[in-house]
Formats: structure tokens, sequence, C-alpha cells
């Protein structure tokens, strides 16, 4: 059974993430996201994230049937998780390279290609600006 790992705030879900999810699970047998808590978010992104909290992020997630298992994590970067999980592949999006991935040094590192003109910061400002 492969492990398939991926990791983010997934905070506005939208097609970029459906995506990157889908092609998750065509990389292996079980998909494991890691979720930012809303206390690493608010760290990362600023006080006005997240959009939507943890427990309805995760179980958005959870319902999705490209997703096996979601586990919050607190910390800012999944490290100790992916150590814990020990997965065969961590899928990132292509705003990084495989080198700048963490967990690289664990396990093979794929990068997924972004979806042009998807994103949680570009879905904010739409909003925004209706």
């Amino acid at each position: 059974m492969s492990i398939v790992f991926t990791n983010g705030c997934f905070d506005i879900v939208h097609r970029g993430h459906i995506e990157l999810l889908r092609f998750c699970k065509s990389l292996g047998d079980t998909v494991i996201v890691g979720l930012n808590s809303d206390k690493s978010i608010k760290r990362i992104k600023g006080s006005e994230r997240p959009i939507n909290s943890e427990e309805d992020r995760k179980f958005l997630l959870e319902s999705l049937k490209f997703v096996d298992n979601v586990i919050i994590f607190s910390e800012d970067t999944p490290y100790e998780l992916i150590k814990s999980i020990k997965p065969d592949i961590i899928v990132k999006g292509g705003d990084y390279s495989p080198e700048e991935v963490v967990g690289g040094d664990i396990c093979k590192v794929v990068i997924f290609k972004n979806v042009i003109g998807y994103s949680t910061t570009r879905a904010i400002q739409n909003i925004a600006n209706r």
C-alpha cells in the first residue's frame, strides 16, 4: 500500500485544490492531507486568515473521495508529521521546487503543476471586489 502526502491550509477549497488531490490519489492507494491549524495559518498568513475554521476545513477535505485521512498540525511545517507517517510520496504545488519541499529528505517529492487562475488569495480578492 503506497501513501501519498500533501499539506496546506485549504482555507477556501477551489478547483486547484481538487485537481491537486485527484492527482495525489492517482499516485497511490492512500492520500493523507496535513492540514495547517488555525494558529499556524495566522502565524504564516496573518491575522485575517483563516477564513474557515480548522474543523470546517477538515470536515470538507474528509468529505472528498480523493482524501483518505486529514491530520491537523500546529507547527509551521509538517516535518514531524511526515516523519511519523513515512509516506512514499510527497506532492506539492508548482510554486515549490523539489529541493525546497519539507520532507524531501524522507521520501520522493512530486511537484503538481498548478491550475492557472486558482488560488485562495484570488478567491478572497474576487469576493472583496464584488
